[in-house]
């Protein structure tokens, strides 16, 4: 009598699972997004979650994850149902995430000048071989077309970067170390100069430059749209790419402004995969900024040293 019951009941289980797909389908044909929470047979989970969730969503993988014992007659599960994240492997780039990146890209190319301050979450690497978790606070000042000014601070020690069309200076006042080196006449050709000769990725660079959209689209392997959401109260947009070397999401303004509000990094060529997680406020696009403010100022009793040491030395 138990076993026909059993029987029935993971029949019924059966059942609604299929049926449940059938709303999957319609809904990826509707291009609506829902969320879905269903009893389905485990047996049948373990494999969704390996053909369906895993491949579409840019995840910390724990190696337990997909050999996890999973009851075998039933489990609860919320699905987040999405046609856009859950798009063809023939088309992993959505053109819809694309044109949400395009808007932001041009309200910040449009910008002759703009400021903005940051809170950050950094992950580095520490001599044990872990990765250590920082919190950094930061102040960016940008006019075009060849100056730029960023101070930043917080758990790790205080970093001062400023660029004139001319030169690139840096400093870290409390080791009371700098450099200044010559630079190109645009911030677009600095900050490519200065990855390529000194090895230095800001996570945030990309939305410095004159075409950011360009940038962040260079070599692109997938983009979806997650979906709508709040961020501070304010509605935004958010968006999941993938490129060589690194996995990124970015959270825009929804409204009118189209302002990055937040940018989550995870760099998988390095190890542990390290995270950069930055939130973005106070951004003015029509500042008034004078050029004395952005050259650099030698303080009395630092010395000069390599470029890249300065990094070096202020440990970021």
């Amino acid at each position: 009598m138990l076993g026909e019951k059993l029987a029935r009941f993971k029949s019924w289980c059966d059942q609604r699972f299929a049926n449940a797909m059938d709303f999957v389908a319609n809904t990826r044909r509707n291009s609506t997004e829902t969320a879905l929470i269903c009893l389905v047979p485990g047996e049948v989970l373990s494999h969704q979650l390996e053909e369906v969730i895993v491949p579409h969503r840019s995840v910390r993988h724990s190696p337990s994850f997909t050999s996890m014992k999973i009851p075998p007659l039933l489990t609860l599960a919320a699905l987040l149902v999405s046609s856009h994240l859950h798009a063809t492997t023939a088309s992993p780039i959505d053109p819809n995430a694309l044109s949400m990146l395009k808007r932001m890209s041009t309200a910040l190319s449009q910008a002759k000048a703009f400021t903005f301050r940051s809170s950050s979450i950094i992950e580095v690497p520490a001599f044990t071989g872990q990765s250590v978790t920082l919190f950094s606070v930061g102040e960016v000042a940008l006019k075009r077309p060849a100056m730029l000014r960023a101070r930043l601070g917080g758990d790790a020690p205080a970093f001062d970067f400023t660029y004139d069309g001319t030169s690139v200076s840096a400093l870290a006042p409390q080791t009371k170390v700098f450099s200044t080196a010559k630079a190109p006449a645009t911030i677009d050709e600095m900050l490519a100069g200065l990855r390529h000769e000194t090895g230095i990725r800001f996570p945030s660079a990309p939305l410095l430059y004159s075409d950011p959209y360009a940038i962040l689209t260079r070599n692109l392997l997938s983009a979806v749209v997650i979906g709508p959401t709040s961020f501070n109260g304010i509605a935004c947009d958010h968006l999941a790419f993938r490129s060589p070397g690194v996995n990124w999401e970015i959270w825009i303004d929804a409204g009118p402004d189209a302002l990055p509000r937040r940018l989550a990094v995870t760099f998988t060529d390095q190890p542990n995969f390290p995270r950069t997680i930055i939130k973005f406020s106070h951004w003015n696009l029509h500042p008034w900024l004078f050029n004395s403010s952005f050259v650099f100022h030698k303080p009395v009793g630092v010395r000069e040293i390599p470029f890249a040491a300065v990094f070096q030395s202020a440990d970021r």
